[in-house]
């Protein structure tokens, strides 16, 4: 029985959630269909293009991302703070830019104050919804595909798929789950060269930040550009389209990963290096202190980057928090519990 969305997110249990999109029936409407022989791969740009749009509009900002050929897969971070900020006259700029003619209702001669308040309370709460969120992406997507292909009917399968992430290890495990995804689909051997991903963008700005620098660290045989870039990448520049890691920074108003970007690099870089050679899925011995401040287990953090849907449901988190979120609801036994159990440190 499908689950009601409430009970998938709930911004008082967490502002973190990892979605995801299927193209109807599977097909390759994203990419290059083996059997047609036809290419959209370009559909992939309008896909990061339309989700940057959105979230320079809603108070929903990306933590990663990844287009792949047949879905797609977001983390978001919902600002609810920065929503209940905004101006009546900002709330009615920013739904404008996405529905003009439910804005252009608001300049008729008979339009009162209450009705005015009554659209903009809603309009902020919409705008910090991930439903809507995700309906103006596809819906967007869907008309264009549909136009380019001279056809109507569904484009993405009936409803997005959410998960709660509950603590810092889910979330760090589910942003590598997606950064890693065309990785595990064997159609890129290394982060960088995952284009349309979020690791891409973020190795390549912070790449071009350092370039810049006298003290510009070289990639030699044995080290790879992710794990060069990786020891500069604390100070250089991240993409301002996602939300930056804090570097051991004071957290502000403004949202940061309280992580570093080092860090969370060489654990994707190593991690990657596991999927695509096919090895036992331990992380080496240095990398063991990042992962116990995530109260992960090494072993945990690979099955989760490596089966994070398989194992959890509505929720990705530590077994009592896991237990916590899913008795709100009723869910006596929340899906997830015996990989929680596995994956996480001192999980009883």
């Amino acid at each position: 029985m499908t689950a009601p969305r409430y009970t998938k997110i709930d911004l008082d249990a967490t502002r973190y959630y990892h979605c995801m999109t299927r193209c109807v029936r599977r097909s390759y409407l994203c990419g290059r269909d083996m059997h047609t022989g036809q290419d959209f791969e370009h559909r992939k740009g309008w896909l990061v293009t339309r989700i940057k749009q959105l979230s320079s509009i809603f108070a929903i900002k990306i933590c990663a991302y990844a287009v792949m050929s047949n879905h797609y897969h977001l983390v978001l971070y919902v600002n609810e703070s920065e929503a209940k900020a905004w101006k009546n006259n900002d709330i009615i700029e920013r739904w404008a830019a996405l529905f003009p003619r439910d804005a252009a209702k608001l300049d008729g001669p008979f339009v009162t104050e209450h009705l005015v308040d009554s659209k903009v309370a809603l309009w902020r709460e919409r705008l910090m919804s991930i439903s809507w969120f995700m309906r103006c992406i596809n819906e967007t997507i869907a008309k264009f595909s549909n136009e380019e292909d001279n056809c109507t009917g569904r484009f993405w399968e009936g409803r997005f798929k959410s998960q709660a992430l509950l603590d810092e290890g889910a979330l760090l495990a589910t942003m590598a789950y997606v950064d890693l995804n065309p990785i595990r689909a064997k159609i890129a051997s290394t982060p960088e060269e995952s284009e349309f991903t979020s690791i891409y963008e973020r190795i390549k700005e912070a790449a071009k930040s350092i370039n810049k620098k006298k003290d510009s660290v070289k990639a030699s045989k044995q080290v790879s550009p992710s794990e060069a870039v990786a020891k500069l990448c604390d100070k250089a520049k991240q993409p301002s389209s996602l939300v930056p890691f804090a570097n051991g920074n004071p957290l502000n108003d403004f949202p940061a990963i309280d992580f570093r970007l080092s860090d969370y690099l060489q654990l994707v870089d190593t991690t990657g290096r596991i999927l695509r050679e096919n090895k036992r899925g331990v992380i080496p011995e240095h990398l063991s202190p990042i992962l116990t401040r995530l109260k992960l287990t090494s072993t945990g953090w690979f099955e989760m980057v490596k089966n994070l849907e398989q194992h959890f449901y509505h929720a990705v988190g530590h077994i009592v928090i896991l237990a916590e979120f899913g008795s709100q609801y009723r869910m006596r036994k929340p899906r997830g519990t015996k990989a929680a159990k596995k994956c996480y440190l001192h999980a009883a």
